[in-house]
């Protein structure tokens, strides 16, 4: 192979290798901006109603503790007791467990029953929520192999406390911590584990783009488990948490340990609601 014809070749292996990093992340914000808009994701979140011990009814009327936008006038009643809730409607009364799969219908609207720490709530999903009528899409940074950083994971488990926009903290288990050099500084960013087995590192983050073109509260980011002692963190992939789309969701803010002090010019952009 002559010296043209291999320069060639390695040009083209270049731009098939771009081109494919180019079109990776045109499909994972297609998907983002997809899961979002579906039917019962967050842009059909729109109410969130802390009970009370006791009975808490609901209905369209106004006059029980939770007031709906559709289904009948006296829907029916939602009962905490000692951390367990039913529900009665009719000739139904069945229980609800917390951040489940478990669902109320009323009308056109999904009820489901979540706990954050001592309190217990409903969350409401609207199929013709205002915010899904009036979402516009996301904006984001070019995309840039630059910030899809190969990072060493140094594994040390302990929990570490944080802390969510209810002003509630719960000790999360974090595996360890990646290790990785961005701008011409070593960094460090902590991760968690969503549940027990988790197949995914979940990261929540600040850095100096947060506030100003990105979401003041932080980004969230996941990663593949650590292989070998290391992982892939590709901030390109790095996204609005839901409270930048709703204000009924109950978000994780990032630890101090995740206040990075570069910025991030990779993943979503602000969105306001």
């Amino acid at each position: 192979m002559t010296a043209r014809m291999f320069l060639a070749a390695l040009a083209g292996t270049a731009l098939f290798a771009a081109t494919a990093f180019q079109s990776e992340i045109a499909e994972w914000r297609k998907s983002r901006e997809a899961a979002l808009r579906h039917d019962g994701g967050w842009l059909t979140v729109t109410g969130l109603f802390w009970l009370r011990e006791g009975p808490n009814r609901f209905g369209a009327d106004g006059s029980g503790e939770i007031v709906l936008p559709d289904g009948p006038t006296h829907a029916g009643v939602f009962t905490l007791r000692n951390g367990k809730v039913s529900a009665a409607m009719g000739a139904s009364d069945r229980e609800l467990r917390p951040d489940s799969d478990d669902v109320l219908k009323v009308g056109r609207l999904s009820l489901f029953v979540i706990q954050r720490g001592d309190r217990v709530g409903i969350r409401m999903k609207d199929p013709e929520s205002q915010y899904l009528r009036e979402f516009h899409g996301i904006e984001y940074f070019p995309a840039s192999e630059a910030y899809r950083v190969a990072a060493k994971f140094v594994a040390e488990p302990r929990k570490i406390p944080i802390l969510n926009v209810l002003g509630q903290t719960e000790q999360d288990e974090c595996p360890g911590y990646a290790v990785f050099r961005l701008h011409g500084q070593d960094l460090r960013l902590y991760p968690v584990l969503e549940e027990p087995g988790a197949k995914e590192l979940f990261f929540i983050f600040r850095d100096q783009t947060s506030g100003k073109e990105t979401y003041g509260a932080g980004r969230f980011l996941y990663s593949d488990l650590p292989r070998a002692g290391k992982v892939t963190l590709d901030f390109n992939k790095a996204y609005n948490p839901p409270c930048a789309f709703t204000p009924y969701a109950t978000c994780p803010l990032p630890p101090q340990e995740n206040r990075l002090p570069v910025r991030v010019e990779a993943g979503e952009k602000k969105y306001g609601h």
